[in-house]
């Protein structure tokens, strides 16, 4: 019940406070909102985590892919448990041979284009209906700097137009079974599906990109019990029976099973 109270509650409090503060309402009243809006971004960072039970999911990528913001290194892997991404994995794709652009002073940005991991093949994890698509996002260039890491702290403010914004070009499929996973920062033009479409378990639904709230070309991927992510608890998840790889480990996809 927190999962799913856990975004509007923040958001009503948040709005209230701001027309309480400035709509010259009793002090009273603009504390008590600010108390709430208090609690309510404990929720968003660390109470409350969610307790549902673990999915298996097919690996949704092939070749080498590495792990970064995992739940088995930390959790929540991304420091919130905002938007159902309690145990949420980012996927990079690094063929190790020094393809991928590192983090650098410069340049300060690069274009996607420049990362390997850009237009690979995105698949379906599990066999289900798509409900949710979205491709109308722009590709942005690179944060993989320390001055593109501190634009990207600045663009973060495009979680004010909720979870479409951090997502960027996404799909959403529900499963069978009532799991609901989110694949995001999907390339532009790429997304092959549409709400209504049935996907199963390795079809290609899109490819990676950079957009929403990315800093390099990579996948996000999260379970929840909910489609929406506004009200959708995390769910934890394995990929071919196997425990996603901490931050850094390799994600040996060539076969669709971690190494």
């Amino acid at each position: 019940m927190v999962a799913r109270l856990r975004m509007p509650v923040l958001a009503a409090a948040a709005v209230g406070f701001a027309a309480a503060a400035l709509g010259g309402a009793p002090a009273v009243v603009v504390y008590v909102l600010l108390a709430l809006l208090v609690v309510a971004l404990a929720y968003y960072f660390r109470l409350g985590p969610p307790n549902g039970p673990i999915v298996d999911l097919t690996t949704p990528v092939r070749g080498p892919w590495e792990a970064v913001y995992s739940p088995t290194t930390r959790v929540p892997s991304h420091g919130v448990h905002a938007w159902g991404q309690t145990f949420a994995v980012d996927l990079v794709f690094d063929p190790g041979d020094g393809s991928r652009p590192g983090f650098r002073w410069r340049p300060v940005t690069r274009p996607p284009q420049d990362f390997p991991g850009f237009g690979q093949p995105i698949r379906s994890p599990l066999a289900g209906e798509v409900v949710r698509s979205r491709d109308m996002w722009r590709d942005h260039r690179s944060r993989t700097s320390p001055l593109g890491l501190l634009w990207l702290v600045v663009e973060s403010a495009r979680e004010l137009l909720g979870p479409g914004g951090l997502f960027g070009n996404h799909v959403v499929v529900r499963g069978d079974d009532g799991t609901c996973v989110v694949l995001a920062h999907l390339r532009r033009g790429s997304v092959r599906v549409g709400p209504g479409d049935r996907v199963e378990p390795g079809q290609v639904v899109a490819e990676c990109g950079n957009s929403g709230n990315s800093s390099e070309p990579h996948l996000h991927i999260q379970a929840m019990d909910r489609p929406s992510a506004w009200v959708g608890a995390s769910l934890r998840f394995t990929f071919d029976g196997r425990p996603v790889p901490p931050t850094g480990g390799p994600l040996d996809s060539s076969a669709g099973v971690c190494a």
